[in-house]
Formats: structure tokens, C-alpha cells, sequence
């Protein structure tokens, strides 16, 4: 008889493989941090009074611009932006920062648009404000050791998640067929 393994999916669930497949070992291998809940992620988002997104860009045509837009006129939040290289700017009237540290207050929530090799330095800034941040490390970017360390640091992560669409989910914005699918589409169904 087959040893069988449970592997935990970054949604949430378990799935019981065959310990020598090859997924097995794949998804073992590459994804074992689990982050918050999907309801936990609604509290983050419900507590949260202000946003900082760090690597924020000041092209439209970058998906942290999307994300500020989303924030700065479809919410409620108090939003900062945070670019060394466009301090001092301001975009969607709001002012550039060139650090966290600089920020009139330590935000609820930082949403970092940084490669998967910047995050480590992200934790250590987030880690150093007081009171400590949700780091919310955006779609598509993971590092399995940083989101340890920043949770050893006391930290709340959530990585590899949009934080606009999950606003939007949780507040209507996705239509409910959409939920968890891990599928973003915008073509309709026909019928």
C-alpha cells in the first residue's frame, strides 16, 4: 500500500496524495505557508483604516497604479504611496513617500508590489513599525521564508493576494461565481 500524504493548498484545503507522486512532492516542495482564512482576510480588511502600498508606481499602466486608483476612489481607507524614486510626487492627489518610516502614521495594512527577492528588506521595515502592520504581499509574489520570518517578527501575512480584488469580492465588487476560482477573467458566459 501507497504512503498517502495531506498537503495543504494555499486556499485552505487539504488533498490527500500518494506520498512518491510527483505533485506531491511539488506542492510540498513549493508552497507548505499557509496564510489567513478568506474570513480572516474579511477582519483584515473590515479593522483596517489605512492602506500604505509600498512599491507603488507612478506608470497607469502598472498594476500597483490600478490598485491605488481602486483604494484612493472606491474606499473608504486613508491611502499612502511609498516609491524612493518618485518621493515628493504626488499622484491621484496623493503625495509620494520615500519610506515607510515617513508616513504621518503607521498604516493598518502594507501592500507591497516588490520582487519576491525585496521582500525580506519589506519585513524588516514593516517589522520595526509599532504598532505592527498587516503585510499584505501582493498577487503573484511569493517567498515562503520571508512571510516565516515576518510571522516570527509577530507580523499577520497575507501573501499572493490581491488586495483589490479581495476587497472587492468581499464588498460586491466580484460576482460570487468568481470566488476562490483563482481565475480572473472578464469574458462572459454564454449561453
Amino acid at each position: 500500500m501507497t504512503d498517502v500524504v495531506d498537503i495543504h493548498l494555499a486556499n485552505g484545503l487539504t488533498c490527500a496524495l500518494p506520498a512518491d507522486s510527483p505533485r506531491a512532492r511539488q506542492l510540498h516542495d513549493q508552497r507548505t505557508w499557509i496564510g489567513p482564512t478568506a474570513k480572516q482576510r474579511l477582519g483584515i480588511l473590515r479593522r483596517a483604516r489605512s492602506i500604505a502600498i509600498v512599491g507603488f508606481s507612478t506608470n497607469p499602466a502598472r498594476a500597483s497604479y490600478f490598485v491605488g486608483t481602486y483604494l484612493v476612489q472606491s474606499t473608504d481607507y486613508t491611502v499612502y504611496f511609498v516609491n524612493p524614486n518618485a518621493a515628493g510626487r504626488s499622484v491621484l492627489g496623493q503625495k509620494i513617500h520615500a519610506s515607510l518610516a515617513d508616513l504621518p502614521e503607521t498604516p493598518d495594512i502594507v501592500d507591497v508590489f516588490r520582487k519576491a527577492d525585496d521582500i525580506p528588506g519589506v519585513v524588516d521595515e514593516v517589522a520595526a513599525l509599532t504598532p505592527a502592520p498587516v503585510l499584505w504581499i501582493q498577487l503573484g509574489i511569493w517567498n515562503e521564508p520571508a512571510a516565516d520570518d515576518a510571522e516570527a517578527k509577530g507580523l499577520t501575512v497575507v501573501m499572493d493576494r490581491c488586495l483589490k480584488i479581495e476587497h472587492a469580492r468581499f464588498h460586491g465588487g466580484l460576482h460570487l461565481l468568481g470566488f476562490d476560482t483563482g481565475q480572473i477573467t472578464a469574458r462572459k458566459t454564454v449561453r
